[in-house]
């Protein structure tokens, strides 16, 4: 088998994303032959070579698994955090694989995220060009204007190039309304940067939906395995993203 790199060894394997694996091998929990491996763009052959993450050996998972997981406030959504703060992966006891979540929600939202083993299936979800939708709940401190709401449509300036379309929808007025806000991207902060742009502050952000997965009635720190029938449904809806894009 040719040499990969390890990042992608590693995102194959369930043990972590690309962007995640990258942060295991500056911390140096990553060893080939024994050796520790911080440079990004080293190689390995997965077949011919020992490569180990915190001392144990990298193996191909047996059955892939899929899970949805309703984030609760006050955790961050990585595999450890160095503040010592609350993680989801504290959330995930009799999980029957090593998982990790695909994509993020900060540490003061909530809502649905999905955890998998499947490195290629979470990589096609999150990339960039799959533009699958996510919709979010938002309280906010004031009703947006026509203006600004159409402005919010289009999209704003955000680290040197505009936000992509997004829905938005007002759902509850009031003094701290709130709205339904639909995304095709996903850069950091995002939503709460595109509402402090015109003044409002989020008090509140939940995610609700993932292309067709709503969250539905799952508890904060719960999770429940995908349906076979839903793991199909994101492969056809991943595939045909991908062929519209190529």
């Amino acid at each position: 088998m040719p040499e990969e790199r390890l990042q992608k060894i590693l995102s194959r394997a369930g043990v972590a994303s690309r962007r995640q694996a990258e942060q295991l091998m500056v911390e140096g929990r990553v060893t080939v032959n024994g050796k520790a491996v911080t440079e990004l763009g080293a190689k390995a052959d997965v077949e011919r070579d020992h490569v180990k993450v915190d001392g144990r050996r990298l193996r191909q998972p047996r059955r892939f698994v899929y899970l949805a997981f309703h984030k609760p406030r006050g955790c961050v959504t990585t595999l450890r955090d160095p503040q010592g703060r609350p993680t989801v992966m504290e959330f995930l006891h009799g999980a029957k694989a090593r998982v990790y979540p695909v994509g993020r929600l900060d540490y003061a939202s909530e809502g649905l995220l999905l955890f998998t083993n499947d490195g290629d299936f979470a990589n096609l979800l999150t990339a960039a060009s799959s533009h699958v939708p996510k919709t979010y709940l938002v309280k906010v401190t004031g009703l947006l204007s026509p203006e600004q709401e159409q402005q919010f449509r289009r999209g704003i300036p955000l680290e040197g190039r505009g936000t992509a379309p997004a829905g938005l929808r007002l759902v509850r007025r009031g003094e701290n309304p709130w709205y339904e806000v639909r995304l095709i991207e996903g850069r950091k902060n995002q939503i709460r940067i595109m509402f402090k742009h015109f003044g409002r502050l989020v008090e509140k952000l939940k995610r609700v939906r993932i292309g067709f997965l709503e969250l539905g009635a799952l508890k904060p720190g719960k999770w429940r395995p995908l349906a076979p029938g839903e793991v199909e449904r994101f492969r056809t809806l991943l595939q045909s993203k991908a062929g519209r894009s190529s």
